[in-house]
């Protein structure tokens, strides 16, 4: 099958990540055996989701060293958007591929399967592995089991290429995230016995207020990388739930906040300064209205910035393939952190436009597809 063809059927699996993507993996698991290639499973906790990794041998059948081609599975929801084709079945119009994650990222998904018959055929002298993972949208929750195997099975690649959509051009840093939920329990009362009460809402909107001057602190005293659209760390709240009546004190609210921070300034650090002004600040004023008053702070997924070294031998490669020299930072996450983090130098280079991503109407154009077959043809002509 070709790239346009593996799209196709990969769209057709609905991986929304609150969905199941056994289908999409076990698909894919089943035809790389019948090409004579073994992949092995890394199951979430529940065995509702699975990654996949396969490593197709070097000529001499070696499995160590190489180069890793890693994509996720899932794609984000179509909940409220206007589409104006199925979002789970890949149209083409005007030379554009139409479909979930057709952009984001099944398109390098489709590619580097599509040309595993070549990779089979060539005489390399390394392997080449494929890395497809689960949950990259909910906060790279699912790549880390799959990294965790991999140390444990002693395989070491030598390099690693994150196909996000950059247009098919090199990027080698990107933020890390970090994502937190915070739930505020107070004391419920009628709202006309005010003093009775300790008011969940207004003092999570203290804590909400001091994220923001946290973010204004980033955004004014930096530190700064200007190779990024956003040249400094950000922080932000984007959920919030609390309150059951017009009349009533809140007894609780929970809202979510998250954080991207620069490569090179410490997650811990930023989280440090949130927990200190609940500690040291707005616990003490809850507890003095109620005794029985709490702040809890969960921390959710998190994915590790990226800054990737130019002098690594698989920056140099892919820029050498790619013919570009230009540095390029970006403010999104990947998981090219996470592969990173346990000693494989990584860069994220995939087809499409993240413009693209995450929108009704997402697509990927032909000429996308086919820049990145020629690359991925071209990366394993250099093994």
């Amino acid at each position: 099958m070709n790239a346009r063809t593996w799209l196709e059927t990969l769209v057709g699996f609905d991986t929304t990540s609150r969905n199941s993507n056994l289908a999409l993996i076990e698909t894919v698991r089943d035809w790389l055996k019948g090409q004579g290639v073994d992949a092995w499973l890394a199951h979430n906790p529940e065995r509702t989701k699975a990654n996949l990794f396969a490593t197709l041998p070097a000529q001499d059948g070696g499995m160590q060293g190489g180069i890793v081609l890693s994509g996720h599975t899932d794609v984000v929801p179509v909940d409220g958007q206007d589409w104006s084709t199925d979002p789970f079945k890949l149209v083409e119009k005007d030379g554009l591929l139409y479909g979930r994650g057709s952009c984001d990222m099944k398109g390098f998904i489709a590619s580097s399967l599509a040309l595993v018959p070549e990779f089979l055929a060539m005489p390399r002298k390394k392997p080449m592995h494929l890395a497809f993972s689960y949950d990259e949208e909910v906060g790279c929750a699912g790549a880390p089991y799959m990294l965790a195997d991999l140390h444990e099975r002693g395989i070491r690649p030598e390099g690693c290429v994150v196909g996000e959509p950059t247009g098919m051009q090199v990027v080698v840093a990107h933020k890390g995230i970090n994502l937190f939920r915070c739930k505020v329990h107070g004391k419920a009362a009628h709202s006309s016995l005010t003093p009775r009460g300790c008011n969940a809402i207004e003092y999570a909107a203290r804590l909400i207020c001091r994220i923001r001057d946290l973010a204004d602190s980033f955004k004014a005293n930096g530190p700064y990388d200007q190779f990024y659209d956003v040249p400094f760390s950000t922080m932000t709240t984007n959920q919030i739930r609390g309150g059951i009546a017009v009349n009533t004190i809140p007894e609780l609210c929970e809202f979510t906040y998250e954080f991207r921070n620069l490569p090179g300034m410490q997650p811990d650090g930023i989280q440090a300064e949130v927990e200190k002004y609940v500690r040291e600040e707005l616990l003490p004023r809850m507890k003095a209205e109620f005794d029985g008053a709490s702040i809890e702070i969960e921390t959710g997924a998190a994915a590790p910035a990226l800054e990737a070294s130019e002098e690594a031998a698989i920056t140099q490669l892919v820029r050498a393939l790619t013919e570009d020299r230009a540095t390029r930072k970006v403010a999104y996450g990947t998981e090219a952190g996470l592969f990173q983090g346990i000693g494989i130098p990584t860069v994220v280079c995939g087809p499409g436009h993240i413009e693209q991503a995450h929108k009704p109407n997402e697509y990927v154009a032909l000429d996308q597809l086919a820049a990145c077959d020629t690359f991925l043809r071209r990366l394993g002509q250099s093994l």
